[in-house]
């Protein structure tokens, strides 16, 4: 069968959980398979910061997320084209998915204007000015070549109210048909629309039902882990997955902490993407079970110890705690190292998962992660109640939190 002949994307559950929403799949890409729960790390501008694409492929990452307003920007449409695509500008032979811009609304809400054109940037490099349409948008993903592209969607704070929430969400329902349109390349692209609607439950089923009329093969859902109370984040991944088509892949964007992986992989999503492990590897911080550890301080410099004795990644199998003590105050090189592990670490959690899904024992799993993210305090309420939504229960704390811990373990997990 010739390559043309082959979807760009085809999808799988593999296995489900008996009590929550928990799912495994496979969804076979132009550039490789992707084995779902999958966690996606961030190379905005073509690269992750202190990681080579080798070492990602050593790490046995499958996909990684692109940037479209960055590299719409720089380098530009023309050099993506002579590249032959951002895999090939890159040397990254495995999948990739591109944002659509659209987060820039947020992001860069003083560089930016927003009508029913699409958004008006003013470059933070030059000053100039850039109109990022829905189809252009889709010129620069096609450009970049991305086996999973989003739309170009009205991205709005997540603790915004009133009339500008249902006026972003219906305008992404305008503008997902018109990348439709745009899209030059769907033989072996994907085009999954965002789901928006704020923390307003109804304009999200609303959302859901509207985008669902769409032929896409998969489906995102944007607009959250911004700011909002934990309470509402959980609820609208809840509403939304109880909605998203089962045969297609979900995509909840910008979640990274790990205790918020392991909560919506219950509530049932399948992909997810954040800045987080490269990011905190930047201040020093290695993730473990327990959180993290700021290798920064003290008390680490003389723990010859790895950061992880059941990680195997390079950076626990030859460094120990102490040396990354020594050079993560001082020596560029720690953030790549403690990359390396970071990372390392959110695609383990992520295969721990899927095994314990493909086993059917994905409830202990919950259970035995919660005990070890966190010992010696109480397991935040909004935690709880989000598990026992999907029927998974966990034993109670020997002491309840202090209003004042929830608030500490919303903003800092």
């Amino acid at each position: 069968m010739s390559s043309s002949k082959i979807p760009p994307l085809t999808y799988k559950v593999v296995a489900e959980c008996s009590v929550s929403k928990a799912r495994a799949g496979l969804m076979t890409l132009r550039h490789s398979e992707v084995r779902t729960p999958v966690f996606m790390p961030v190379g905005t501008q073509g690269t992750l910061k202190g990681i080579l694409p080798d070492q990602l492929i050593e790490l046995d990452c499958q996909i990684l997320l692109g940037n479209t307003y960055h590299l719409g920007l720089r380098p530009g449409i023309e050099t993506l084209q002579k590249a032959g695509g951002l895999h090939n500008f890159m040397g990254w032979p495995r999948a990739i998915l591109t944002d659509s811009g659209g987060f820039q609304m947020v992001s860069l809400l003083q560089l930016a204007e927003i009508d029913e054109r699409g958004v008006n940037f003013r470059s933070p490099f030059d000053q100039s000015e850039c109109m990022l349409t829905p189809e252009h948008s889709m010129q620069i993903q096609n450009a970049i070549g991305a086996d999973i592209m989003m739309q170009l969607d009205d991205v709005v704070k997540t603790t915004t109210t009133g009339p500008r929430v249902e006026e972003a969400m219906e305008r992404t329902i305008r503008w997902v048909d018109r990348c439709i349109s745009a899209h030059a390349r769907n033989d072996d692209q994907s085009l999954f629309p965002i789901v928006q609607g704020g923390l307003d439950i109804p304009l999200r089923e609303r959302c859901v039902f509207a985008l669902m009329e769409r032929q896409v093969r998969g489906f995102a859902v944007g607009g959250l882990s911004g700011g909002e109370s934990k309470h509402d984040f959980w609820r609208m991944v809840d509403v939304c997955t109880d909605h998203l088509p089962k045969e297609k892949p979900r995509y909840l964007m910008g979640v990274g902490f790990a205790a918020d992986l392991v909560v919506c992989v219950a509530l049932g999503i399948d992909m997810f993407d954040c800045v987080f492990p490269t990011r905190t590897a930047r201040f020093g911080c290695a993730l473990v079970d327990g959180g993290q550890l700021n290798l920064k301080q003290q008390k680490y410099k003389n723990d010859m110890t790895p950061i992880d004795v059941d990680c195997g990644c390079n950076t626990c199998k030859r460094y120990t705690r102490s040396y990354l003590h020594h050079i993560a105050t001082n020596e560029n090189v720690s953030c790549s190292l403690l990359s390396i592990h970071n990372v390392a670490f959110q695609l383990r959690l992520m295969n721990s998962m899927r095994e314990a899904i493909q086993r059917d024992e994905f409830p202990q799993f919950v259970r035995d992660f919660m005990d070890r993210h966190f010992v010696g305090e109480p397991i935040p309420t909004w935690i709880r109640e989000a598990l026992a939504a999907v029927n998974i229960e966990l034993p109670e704390d020997a002491v309840q939190p202090t209003e004042e811990q929830e608030k500490r373990t919303e903003k800092s997990r």
